[in-house]
């Protein structure tokens, strides 16, 4: 018979990481409405390394990446019930904050891409549009430089006037990374970038994701628990919006420190 928690344990000591850290959440409380999302949660997460959150559905995971953009100030009654998040040791909930500008050094690759309609050449330079950069020059470099990142440069450089839409799934998911780094975030946040895509297509996005740490900080939420052991530095467990444990990747696939996270990991629930 499958073996499912009754409650929660508790929450584990916040992982201690080396210098400099990116993102800084402390006691963070959110809701939604009524429903308690997130629990007090504890975490560092350090700057050019890949860190995953895994997890049940529902567990929160997905809450505290959109937490990091403010996303969910789009989400009616949502709303922060105390602690705090800071990027690069400013508090990013500030009321002098605009999460405008904050998500212009916090980008997001969201679980289906959504390339706009509009050429592939427009679609990376969308960004930069809204900015009120024109000149060509420095657009055609952002674009190439973009694409390139994003591992598409070769396969589109000669149809850089054709629609987004015409790109296939995996295309068009690597021209969504490519749109979010075009306005050069800091951070990259990915909600289950592969979750729709097939496996050569989500083996080229696990390879890209290698290559983008070295230049940005990378949050990725995926359910797929060997992407997380193939593509993160540090994993983080997360179990009714409570974060239960988190350590090196290698760690927590092979020798967690809390049984939840072994019994998760092992598939004895989830």
């Amino acid at each position: 018979m499958e073996e499912t928690p009754t409650a929660p344990p508790p929450t584990a000591a916040p992982l201690t990481v080396p210098s400099p850290t990116a993102i800084e959440v402390e006691k963070l409380d959110f809701f939604y409405g009524d429903y308690h999302a997130l629990h007090g949660v504890d975490l560092l997460i350090p700057a050019h390394q890949v860190t995953a959150f895994i997890g049940p559905s529902g567990c929160g995971k997905s809450t505290l990446l959109r937490c990091f953009n403010r996303m969910n100030d789009l989400v009616p009654e949502s709303r922060i019930g105390g602690g705090s998040i800071r990027i690069h040791g400013a508090d990013i909930n500030r009321p002098n904050v605009d999460p405008i500008e904050l998500r212009k050094r916090v980008g997001m690759v969201f679980q289906k891409s959504n390339p706009f309609p509009k050429s592939i050449y427009e679609n990376v330079v969308y960004g930069l549009r809204i900015q009120g950069r024109a000149k060509r020059s420095e657009l055609d470099a952002v674009v190439e430089r973009s694409l390139r990142q994003a591992a598409l440069w070769d396969e589109v450089k000669d149809r850089l006037d054709e629609s987004g839409l015409g790109l296939s799934g995996g295309q068009q998911q690597r021209l969504c990374i490519a749109r979010a780094i075009a306005v050069e975030p800091e951070i990259i946040l990915m909600d289950e970038p592969c979750s729709a895509l097939d496996p050569i297509a989500t083996s080229k996005v696990e390879e890209l994701i290698f290559e983008l740490k070295k230049h940005y900080t990378i949050v990725i939420v995926t359910h797929n628990m060997q992407q997380a052991g193939r593509c993160s530095d540090l994993t983080a467990f997360f179990y009714l919006g409570r974060l239960i444990e988190m350590a090196r990747t290698e760690k927590i696939f092979t020798n967690p420190s809390v049984k939840q996270t072994e019994d998760y990991i092992t598939g004895r629930f989830g």
